[in-house]
């Protein structure tokens, strides 16, 4: 296994990190209970992941409930990190919900209960709140590390300017920054190479992949003429939604091509691809049992020609939005690394066009 620097921190972490949105879950999209969590957590660790991914919204704290029993027992939480999350509804209050100083700490306190640990190493906000100021939410994630409850502090779902907003916030304090923003990034949805990834590289932060297969649509095992009988898209999931079916189609036609050269799963190719692109620090690997958990740790180990990375570029590759064409055409000559990683692979393109 692999393990990379989160960020700007000391902190190494594996390139697969575990997560845990099936336990205590529902038909819809897994339901592991506290035996199979605990095979599950067993199998990566003993492949060397040292990341667990929660939320306190997931399944209503039952996630971190089996995730903290799990860890509590065998010597399992010395080799583990803890990830969660706050910032969704998690009660009837009008306080409940939010990234406020008081939904903060609060629910700080109840995630370390569920996870019968002392510490949290990662504290990550879940989703942007535009109704309180950056400046208090920055601030009560500061507290907490001082406090000693959270190690690191990092973001979900956030906008280049979001992030940057909220650096500056903590910059301006001396207080503690994001070490991490864990994002939406795979082969069918490449938006987050315009802004996230950037921002991530500029200002040293890690970055977390989410969903990396697109909930199951780049295993393989969704064509054009036959999709699986069980699966989260077949239970009604939409996360992420899909604007170009043919498009998908034709990145699936080049997964499972390689794939079948290489005697590997579709799911493996596509988390090496991700592996391999610039910037990602460690994608999240979630499944239904355990042959799923042992197919996609598998990726780790694979590695993917220039020829295969090409391919999959191509098929995949988004338009080059505005400003990016235009630096394209006109700032060549001044890109920094962030704005190669970006641009250049587009330079052919408009040289021939």
């Amino acid at each position: 296994m692999e393990y990379r620097y989160l960020g700007r921190s000391g902190l190494k972490v594996s390139v697969l990190t575990m997560g845990t949105m099936t336990f205590g879950g529902s038909e819809r999209i897994g339901h592991t209970d506290l035996p199979g969590a605990a095979r599950q957590v067993d199998l990566c660790l003993e492949a060397g992941i040292n990341l667990y991914d929660t939320a306190n919204v997931y399944n209503r704290g039952a996630s971190e409930e089996i995730l903290g029993a799990v860890l509590k027992d065998n010597g399992r939480r010395q080799k583990a990190l803890v990830a969660t999350k706050v910032r969704f509804k998690m009660g009837e209050g009008p306080n409940e919900i939010g990234l406020s100083r008081h939904h903060i700490i609060a629910e700080a306190e109840a995630s370390l209960r569920r996870l019968q640990t002392d510490v949290i190493d990662l504290y990550q906000v879940h989703e942007w709140d535009g109704m309180t100021p950056i400046e208090e939410t920055m601030e009560a994630l500061d507290t907490l590390v001082r406090q000693g409850k959270v190690r690191y502090i990092g973001c979900s779902n956030y906008s280049g300017w979001h992030i940057m907003k909220a650096l500056m916030a903590a910059d301006k304090r001396h207080g503690q920054r994001f070490v991490s923003q864990q994002i939406h990034y795979s082969l069918h949805s490449r938006d987050a190479e315009y802004e996230l990834v950037p921002v991530g590289q500029d200002q040293g932060l890690g970055v977390l992949i989410w969903s990396p297969l697109a909930g199951g649509l780049l295993s393989g095992k969704y064509r054009r003429d036959s999709s699986p009988e069980t699966g989260r898209h077949v239970g009604g999931f939409r996360e992420p939604p899909v604007y170009d079916w043919e498009k998908l189609y034709s990145i699936i036609d080049v997964i499972v091509g390689i794939a079948e050269a290489r005697g590997v799963s579709g799911a493996q190719v596509a988390l090496a691809w991700l592996l391999g692109r610039p910037g990602v620090t460690s994608a999240i690997i979630g499944g239904r049992n355990e042959a799923q958990f042992c197919d996609n740790i598998a990726a780790a180990a694979l590695v993917l020609s220039a020829e295969e990375r090409g391919r999959l570029d191509a098929a995949s590759r988004p338009p080059l939005l505005y400003p990016y064409w235009h630096q394209s055409f006109t700032a060549q000559d001044r890109l920094g690394p962030a704005d190669r990683d970006l641009i250049s692979p587009y330079a052919e393109e408009f040289k021939r066009g």
